[in-house]
């Protein structure tokens, strides 16, 4: 039976997700356990979906972007080629949390983030707001802002 997504062959999808049909995951992604795809979406090359990420409708993420557990984008976001997302606040290899420790961020429904821009975990990015290139974003972003710099 032919699946509704297409999935590059040099993929990797682990048991327990959910992807919509439409769906396109392109080369070398790794989709972990938990995690949720919507209809429609668009994975580059290189991305990696961690466990439990929560991903909407008409969502496009471009190249060597990871989205790490606690990161929920919802419909029609788009994520810029090597943006970042963090999901601790204070990592420390010798003294690791957990996902009981990292912190939720909410991408809200249209926004964009661009090309290497980071999102330091914690925080929303509001409706249809756009995030600059090689921006840091620090803050919650209000719905339809612009945000440039660093901090952004």
């Amino acid at each position: 039976m032919e699946k509704p997504y297409y999935i590059h062959e040099s993929s990797y999808v682990d048991d327990n997700v959910s992807i919509g049909a439409g769906t396109k995951i392109w080369h070398f992604c790794h989709i972990q356990s938990g995690a949720v795809i919507g209809e429609r979406c668009s994975l580059g090359q290189n991305v990696n979906v961690g466990n439990n990420v929560k991903i909407g409708n008409g969502v496009r993420i471009q190249n060597n972007v990871s989205i790490y557990e606690g990161v929920e984008l919802e419909d029609y976001v788009f994520c810029g080629p090597s943006c970042v997302f963090t999901n601790d606040l204070t990592p420390r290899a010798k003294y690791p949390k957990g996902h009981t420790g990292y912190k939720k961020t909410v991408v809200e429904e249209g926004a964009s983030i661009g090309a290497n821009a980071t999102v330091v975990c914690g925080h929303k990015i509001g409706k249809w707001a756009l995030i600059g290139a090689g921006a840091v974003v620090a803050s919650d972003v209000p719905a339809h802002a612009l945000m440039l710099g660093i901090p952004a």
